[in-house]
């Protein structure tokens, strides 16, 4: 009820003001906008390098959740007249050495030794148990296959605290030479499943996948243009890994699409399933961005309608103000609709072509002119208004700014890159360099200044779960 007795206001103050004085009235064909949906920007390739550095402890603490009580256990000692049971003494040590894992594993060692004779159908038999614990030390070369970092892990040393000894007629009688062989039967299990708990606890396809599904999932980048960012990714790459100081290193790097929608928040585009990594020997350095800053055909008007206020276009007592000014697009060109109040009431339509200026971050319109229509309407009203000098100054309000476009998006892309933690362990942070303006491309909605953007990202992973 409101708008209806505001607008009826409006009408009568028009209709008094037309109607005591001599003012012309001037109704142009309205050029009608041209209705381009779906709103989807055309854009081009962007990648995102993702360089991820693992602590070791990372690793330590995983294996030592994962190598946790009986690590080998032969429970047959009719094949070699020794029964073995094999635990983990207490926690495993992963430190670095001259690029390989070093792994420092403390053992216990339950031994079922029988001795004795089988002759002549005739068995004597005794068996002893043996106690004995030792530290194993194993080195492992570092790769990355298939989503997960794997190891090819040697025994480098076996130290036993004490020499192994069993009583035999009451004399201590050293027994290495029977053991030493026993070790060589577990040692490659030991090997195996160390290589296996580090397979296991760095298996990083559902991590990667994870927070791609966050990454991908599209985020509003300003509510009040109800713009979103979608991340379509389309390869990955990853590098070997590295082992030096303590990290292990490997550099991915995601291609993907970034497209800007207007309007409901538009569905993921991830699928999970057809996702490869694809290895590589060298990754970029850097980012490189091509978004969009979206700037609505309603806002850009409110915009222009404050470069209009004040300003009289005419020359002596034949003057008009611009009270509204309403743009569109056709045909790929802009339509900037004038409301006129003065010596000409009424709306004039311009077109043109938007243009960017680097230096003043401003869109503006080249090659601005009247609409045919509102040509021919003018010259047969107001000859004066249809001058060259008139267009021109009027050309000069029809520019705004989108430098809080640019910024806003600026400032929603560094929250990604601020200690950002897309899940447990897992750390963003990164760099933007300045932005770089690339071209315009009009919808039925909003103009759209695409922009590319550089930098650097870097990924940690402290304290994985």
């Amino acid at each position: 009820m409101g708008k209806f007795l505001g607008l009826s206001i409006s009408l009568l103050t028009l209709f008094l003001i037309s109607g005591c004085s001599t003012s012309k009235q001037i109704e142009a064909l309205k050029p009608e906008p041209d209705d381009a949906s779906p709103l989807v920007y055309e854009n081009s390739t962007s990648f995102i390098n993702l360089p991820v550095k693992i602590k070791l402890k990372d690793i330590e603490n995983q294996t030592n959740r994962l190598l946790n009580d009986v690590i080998y256990e032969d429970k047959n000692i009719e094949d070699d007249d020794i029964q073995m049971k094999v635990w983990k003494l207490s926690a495993i040590k992963i430190s670095e050495e001259k690029g390989k894992i070093k792994t420092v594993l403390p053992l216990k060692i339950n031994i079922h030794y029988r001795y004795g004779i089988n002759k002549l159908g005739i068995e004597l038999y005794d068996t002893r148990e043996i106690n004995m614990n030792g530290v194993v030390t194993l080195l492992s070369d570092v790769g990355l296959t298939n989503w997960k970092m794997n190891t090819n892990t040697t025994i480098k040393s076996l130290e036993w605290n004490e020499s192994p000894t069993i009583v035999i007629g009451g004399k201590n009688v050293a027994i290495t030479y029977l053991i030493n062989p026993a070790i060589r039967i577990f040692k490659s299990k030991i090997e195996n499943n160390l290589d296996e708990a580090i397979k296991k606890s760095m298996d990083f396809k559902p991590n990667v996948l994870d927070a791609l599904e966050k990454i991908c999932t599209p985020f509003q980048m300003s509510e009040t243009y109800d713009s979103w960012l979608r991340i379509v990714p389309i390869e990955l790459y990853t590098t070997d890994a590295k082992l030096q100081k303590e990290i292990i290193s490997f550099e991915m790097g995601l291609k993907c699409i970034m497209e800007t929608v207007v309007g409901q928040q538009p569905k993921n585009k991830l699928d999970r399933d057809k996702m490869v990594l694809k290895p590589v020997t060298k990754m970029p350095d850097h980012i490189s961005a091509n978004i969009a800053a979206v700037s609505t055909y309603q806002d850009a008007s409110k915009l222009m309608t404050k470069n209009f206020q004040g300003q009289e276009f005419g020359s002596g007592k034949k003057k008009v103000t611009v009270q509204k000014v309403d743009i569109w697009q056709k045909n790929n060109k802009m339509i900037i609709a004038l409301d006129l109040l003065g010596s000409i009431n009424g709306t004039i339509y311009l077109s043109g072509f938007p243009q960017y200026n680097d230096a003043t971050k401003e869109i503006y319109f080249d090659q601005l002119d009247y609409v045919l229509d509102t040509k021919n309407k003018l010259i047969k009203t107001a000859n004066w208004l249809a001058s060259g000098i008139i267009l021109r100054k009027m050309q000069e309000s029809c520019r705004y700014s989108i430098k809080p476009n640019l910024e806003e998006g600026k400032k929603n892309m560094m929250g990604y890159l601020k200690n950002y933690s897309p899940m447990p362990g897992v750390f963003v942070n990164g760099t933007i360099d300045d932005i770089e303006f690339k071209r315009i491309q009009l919808t039925n909605r909003a103009i759209i200044a695409f922009i590319s953007v550089n930098g650097k990202v870097d990924v940690s992973i402290d304290g994985l779960k």
